[in-house]
C-alpha cells in the first residue's frame, strides 16, 4: 500500500500489523507528521521498521546525499533535511511526539551492501536515473555545465567505496535501523 507519508487519511486506525520504510519516509517533508501517521496506522503490539541514511556516515549513500546537496540551490527556509531521520535523538523525539514511550523505540546501526554485476562506475547510472537526490543534482549541474565534475566526484566515490574488484559492484551503506513497538 502506498500513500502521502505525512497524511494517510485513507487508512483507517490500527489498520497494520507491520508498517515499514525503507529509506522512503524519510523524505516527506513534516516528520512529526510521518511518525505520528505511521503509529496512527499501526494496530496494538504491531511494529513500525525504519531505514534512515545517516548525516555524515562516510559510507555511500550519505556522501552521495552530501555530494548531490552540493550541486543544488539551497533549500527553503524551514527545509528539514530527510537525513536527519537518521540521528537516533530525532527518530525517538518525532516518535515520542506521536505517543511511543522511550522503551518502545530502539535503534542500531546497519548496514546495506549494494551489489551489481557491472563495474562500480557503471553501477552509478542506477543512482543517476533512478534516484531522485542524485537524479535532482544532475538537472541542477546542467544549466550550469557542471555534469561531468559531479559524475567524476561520484565515480571517484563509487570506486573508492567499491568492494568487489574492477568488474564488479559491492558498496556498503550504513543506516539507522529503527525498530518501534506500538503498547
Amino acid at each position: 500500500m502506498e500513500g502521502e507519508a505525512c497524511n494517510l487519511e485513507q487508512l483507517v486506525d490500527g489498520r497494520f500489523n507491520l508498517v515499514i520504510s525503507m529509506f522512503g519516509a524519510m523524505f516527506a517533508p513534516r516528520p512529526f507528521d510521518v511518525a505520528r501517521e505511521m503509529v496512527r496506522v499501526t494496530q496494538a503490539r504491531g511494529r513500525i521498521v525504519m531505514g534512515n541514511w545517516i548525516p555524515g556516515d562516510q559510507t555511500l549513500v550519505a556522501q552521495v546525499l552530501r555530494i548531490s546537496a552540493s550541486y543544488m540551490a539551497p533549500q527553503p527556509e524551514g527545509f528539514v533535511s530527510p537525513i536527519t531521520w537518521g540521528v537516533e535523538e530525532n527518530v525517538r523525539e518525532r516518535f515520542g511526539a506521536a505517543g511511543v514511550p522511550p522503551g518502545r523505540i530502539a535503534c542500531e546501526r546497519a548496514t546495506y551492501v549494494f551489489r551489481d554485476a557491472r563495474p562500480s562506475s557503471e553501477f552509478l547510472a542506477t543512482f543517476r536515473n533512478y534516484y531522485g537526490p542524485t537524479t535532482n543534482a544532475f538537472e541542477a549541474a546542467a544549466p550550469e555545465g557542471r555534469e561531468a565534475d559531479l559524475q567524476a566526484e561520484l565515480v571517484d566515490l563509487f570506486t573508492s567505496q567499491n568492494r568487489g574488484g574492477p568488474d564488479r559492484t559491492e558498496i556498503p551503506a550504513t543506516y539507522l535501523k529503527v525498530l518501534i513497538t506500538k503498547d
